[in-house]
């Protein structure tokens, strides 16, 4: 019994979500599908997403993850730029993350917690600074190595997104935790198709 009370007001929480909530929903779920595709329209389709979810997050007074969405925006433009302009030269293929790379990784996921904990905790109010700052810096960290093309990229994203998931879920952002919930998973097998093709690519090389 308990649980079919849970599961009504569950239902009806999905029932009351806005407009707004299910176009952000869409266009994160395209934005997905087509970075496990490696097809450029990922980041028009992000950046709609983007703007939509912005007010929501704002709504919900999860001030880092909007600010991560405005991260989002710019990278999105970016790597945009940059993938168009690899594609135009023949340059920019999927590669792993080199030690350079990794440094950068790193230094952007625990600078930006501790910025973001700090902003968060002493010119906010808040109610989970901790995890609303980690989500944020772990997907910048991804953010930046998807505009790189760099394989690791769905680790950084799944891990932001592993936390995620209850977090939105505790906000009443029920459709967008299970957005996260479906990008969590999609992000497994984006992994693994970039790395089939990493591989393949490197065994075609290997043969020549």
């Amino acid at each position: 019994m308990e649980n079919f009370i849970e599961f009504d007001l569950l239902w009806q929480q999905i029932q009351a979500t806005s407009l707004l909530e299910w176009i952000a929903v869409g266009f994160g779920v395209t934005e997905v599908l087509l970075a496990r595709k490696i097809n450029v329209l990922l980041y028009p389709a992000g950046i709609v997403g983007i703007l939509c979810s912005s007010f929501l997050l704002i709504d919900a007074k999860l001030y880092a993850e909007t600010l991560l969405h405005g991260y989002y925006l710019v990278m999105s433009i970016y790597g945009w730029a940059m993938w168009k302009n690899r594609s135009a030269s023949g340059a920019g293929q999927i590669s792993k993350s080199t030690i350079h790379d990794q440094k950068i990784t790193w230094s952007i996921a625990l600078g930006g917690w501790v910025f973001l904990y700090f902003a968060l905790k002493y010119f906010t109010d808040s109610d989970v600074p901790i995890l609303d700052a980690f989500v944020s810096a772990t997907a910048w960290a991804g953010m930046w190595l998807l505009a790189k093309r760099k394989l690791e990229n769905w680790i950084w994203l799944n891990v932001s997104n592993l936390v995620a998931i209850p977090l939105l879920f505790h906000k009443q952002l029920i459709l967008v935790s299970f957005l996260t919930l479906f990008l969590f998973v999609v992000a497994i097998f984006g992994y693994l198709d970039w790395k089939k093709e990493l591989e393949n690519r490197d065994a075609k090389f290997r043969t020549i």
